[in-house]
């Protein structure tokens, strides 16, 4: 809500398309073969399991125990798929937990992935595991119970992955099954639970955020760079022989800041991609300044914007809108070197599962820092001077820039 309000070009079906295209279909996951797979799997898996849940609540509410089993043999099928889906996500996260921690797969382990970073990776896909294993030992407790004929546990349901649990659960009594039983179920509804919760101050917020991400990313080609409006202006009147540069502007609106040096310069798309993003590092992998050794990491820079922003909205909170603490995303949390590593050639945009745009934010970074504060390498200085005097990057007069061609 911090951000610029902007209005996002095309067609609102093209966005539905990308949508259902990118965040529910997973397309671009499968650009990595293994990961993808694995990862809808637990895409899945998770979001199927969870219609076991509304089950769980009623059952809670009414007192009753497996209402929906009146569906029959459709019921069986049903609590079969969970299981079997149950197992392919514990198989999934614990690939997952094998990649990172001990093959270490080196996107996973850049400057920007200490402490905190890789710690909730991990805390999630633990979590994600326990709440699986609980759903299989309740029904594993649960068919002893139906077997034995004890009260309240209705006959019904198909087993094809805890029935193997339940010869070992076959040796103990009827009251301490009944514990593991409801004390399972009472881990896995609480357990979802407190997942919907931590999920806003976890990266796994792209759960939910992927779907607007994708919604409002940009439909144009990637490599498109918007102009501003006011340096076009200012271009337009230059070009045009009848106008006047001395005459008063038309309006009293205020002059434009070129770029952004915080988060309150960007618009609500940048900071919601901020959001979305779940710290795969496919895009910091595809980098070509990172890949050659330099400290531009795509990844950091929405991992930077997202922690200024917390920190932007805790001060507001506590201190009001017009809080001034000295500190801004760029300088701050993001370097110069970072943004003018930076060659805008897409490469991360394109591998961002969600659409995540980071070049945007670069882009308005260092149009801050070169507009603004007039900061630029003296390669760039160079070649802008060169543009404005001969109308292109070399240091040769206007009439000879094309004695190329009459070399060739």
């Amino acid at each position: 809500m911090l951000g610029k309000k902007i209005k996002p070009s095309g067609d609102s079906s093209e966005r539905w398309k990308t949508m259902i295209k990118v965040a529910l279909g997973q397309s671009k996951m499968t650009a990595r073969p293994i990961a993808g797979f694995l990862h809808i799997l637990v895409y899945v898996g998770f979001v199927i399991i969870n219609i076991e849940v509304l089950e769980i609540l009623i059952d809670g509410i009414f007192g009753t125990h497996r209402i929906l089993s009146f569906m029959g043999g459709f019921y069986n099928i049903l609590i079969g798929s969970f299981e079997v889906l149950a197992l392919l996500v514990i198989v999934a996260c614990v690939i997952f937990l094998i990649r990172r921690n001990i093959l270490k797969i080196g996107r996973f382990h850049n400057r920007e992935m200490k402490k905190w970073p890789t710690t909730d990776a991990n805390l999630i896909l633990i979590f994600e595991i326990a709440l699986m294993m609980a759903f299989l030992k309740m029904n594993a407790a649960d068919q002893v119970l139906q077997a034995r004929g004890v009260e309240h546990y209705v006959n019904a349901g198909s087993h094809p992955v805890s029935s193997l649990l339940v010869p070992l659960f076959e040796l103990y009594s009827d009251s301490f099954l009944i514990f593991v039983e409801r004390a399972a179920w009472w881990f896995h509804i609480v357990g979802i639970l407190a997942f919907m919760n931590y999920l806003p101050y976890s990266k796994h917020f792209h759960i939910i955020l992927a779907f607007p991400n994708t919604y409002y990313s940009k439909l144009e080609s990637k490599t498109k760079i918007n102009n501003l409006e006011s340096v076009t202006n200012e271009v337009k009147l230059m070009m045009d022989p009848t106008a006047d540069p001395y005459a008063t502007p038309a309006t009293d609106a205020p002059v434009e800041k070129f770029g952004a040096k915080d988060v309150t310069d960007l618009t609500f798309i940048q900071l919601m991609n901020a959001y979305s993003c779940t710290e795969c590092g496919r895009c910091t992998a595809e980098c070509p300044a990172n890949i050659t050794g330099k400290k531009l990491s795509p990844r950091k820079i929405m991992m930077d914007t997202r922690d200024r922003l917390e920190e932007v909205g805790k001060k507001i909170d506590k201190k009001g809108k017009d809080f001034d603490d000295g500190k801004a995303l760029l300088g701050d949390y993001i370097l110069e070197e970072e943004i003018l590593a930076c060659t805008t050639c897409n490469a991360c945009t394109e591998a961002c599962p969600v659409n995540i745009d980071p070049v945007s934010i670069i882009i308005d970074l260092r149009r801050f820092l070169i507009m603004e504060q007039s900061k630029a390498p003296a390669e760039w200085t160079n070649a802008l001077t060169n543009i404005e005097n001969n109308g292109a990057p070399w240091q040769f007069s206007q009439s000879d820039r094309l004695n190329w061609k009459n070399e060739a």
